[in-house]
Parts: structure tokens; C-alpha cells; sequence
């Protein structure tokens, strides 16, 4: 996972090294929703949709005469996961906070001076700046990972040069989060990862709404 997510930095300060000088850069800010869906290696384990929120700022190169560009974000990004009543903790609605970078490409087609419409593609880094734990109880809990690396897909339309809506969604490429049984025995802590599940991942449909200054 490390070694991805060094690579891919690399790939995109390589990729911004490149842009010429004629390249046009626009700045915005962008807001949207989530909707997420952790999902567990588990029979017994298993949620539904839940929405959440994103907001930040956002960057965009465009390449002279070619359709191409590069735009990057650093996003605060909510994600609500989980919606449960855990006797022990007595937790609900857990949430997860993150510094997220997405890194991608875009091809854009223009429609006249009123609209284009784009598909994009890349990497993007989550970084973990909430809690550590899932949920915690006295048998086990569920540690999260400071890191995620997911992949995104997306397209969208721009307005006027200015106002753009998109959809991406979010592939996870690891794991969310990973069950740390606390059994003494480990046989009693191999049964325990086979009932409720080893891990869970998290996927994410994205709605964004962009200004380009």
C-alpha cells in the first residue's frame, strides 16, 4: 500500500513537472455529498448506504490545444458509515474524518461556449484525522488505518466556464478498517475473525459541486 501510494505522488509530481508554460491553471472551491457503503468480509456484518459530506478547495490545469488536463483537491471528507447501538459503547452513527487529495485526469469535450462535459480518472489519498477505532467493545474492536488509497472514476459537465457538477466514484484499494480480537486464546480469536469478518472496505459515490474562479 505504501509503495502505491509513493508511486502515484511520484507519477503526479512528474505529471505537473510537464505541463508547459502555456498551460492554463484555475483555482475553486468545491462541496458535495457522499454516499458510502462499508462492506465486510462477514455474513454476520453488513450496512447500508450512508450519506455524508465533503467540502474543500480545488485546482485544474488545462493543456493548450489537446483536451487534457490535471486537477487536484484537498478535501475535509465525512464519511458516515455505520449506524448501530453497540451495548458497550453505546455508539451511533459512527463517522469517519479525512484530509482527502484526489489526483486525476480529465478529458474534457466542449458543447459550444456553454457547456463541456469531461470523463476523469486517478488515484486519490485519504488521510485519517478522526478517531483510531471503529468501535471498540471488550471482546474486539475495529482499528482503523491512519491511510487509505482508493482509485476514483468520474464525469461531469461544466457551465459557462465557471460552475461544474460531477460524479465519481470511489474504489477502495485496501482495507478501511481491521478486527483486533481481544480473546486470550487464539483459537477463540480465529473463530471470532470467521464469524464477524477479518476487515472492511469502503466505497463511495461522490456528487460535487465546483466554481472556477
Amino acid at each position: 500500500m505504501k509503495k502505491n501510494m509513493i508511486a502515484m505522488m511520484a507519477f503526479a509530481i512528474a505529471f505537473i513537472a510537464a505541463v508547459p508554460a502555456q498551460a492554463q491553471f484555475k483555482f475553486g472551491v468545491r462541496a458535495g455529498l457522499n454516499i458510502s457503503k462499508m462492506s465486510f468480509k462477514s455474513d454476520v456484518l453488513s450496512t447500508d448506504n450512508r450519506t455524508g459530506f465533503f467540502a474543500g478547495v480545488s485546482g485544474e490545469f488545462t493543456l493548450p490545444i489537446i483536451p487534457l488536463g490535471f486537477e487536484a483537491s484537498v478535501l475535509y471528507d465525512r464519511r458516515t458509515v455505520l449506524d448501530f447501538n453497540d451495548d458497550a459503547t453505546g455508539t451511533k452513527n459512527k463517522a469517519l474524518e479525512y484530509i482527502a487529495i484526489p489526483i486525476n485526469i480529465k478529458y474534457s469535450v466542449g458543447l459550444g461556449s456553454v457547456a463541456n462535459v469531461y470523463a476523469a480518472t486517478g488515484p486519490q489519498f485519504s488521510f485519517n484525522i478522526g478517531g483510531k477505532k471503529l468501535w471498540d467493545n471488550p471482546f474486539y474492536s475495529y482499528d482503523l488505518k491512519k491511510s487509505e488509497f482508493y482509485w476514483n472514476v468520474g464525469a461531469g459537465v461544466r457551465l459557462f466556464n465557471h460552475l461544474q457538477i460531477g460524479y465519481t466514484y470511489n474504489i477502495a484499494l485496501g482495507n478501511t478498517a481491521e478486527l483486533s480480537p481481544k480473546a486470550v486464546m487464539d483459537v477463540v480469536a480465529d473463530e471470532t475473525k470467521k464469524l464477524i469478518g477479518g476487515n472492511g472496505k469502503t466505497n463511495s459515490h461522490q456528487i460535487a459541486l465546483t466554481y472556477w474562479f
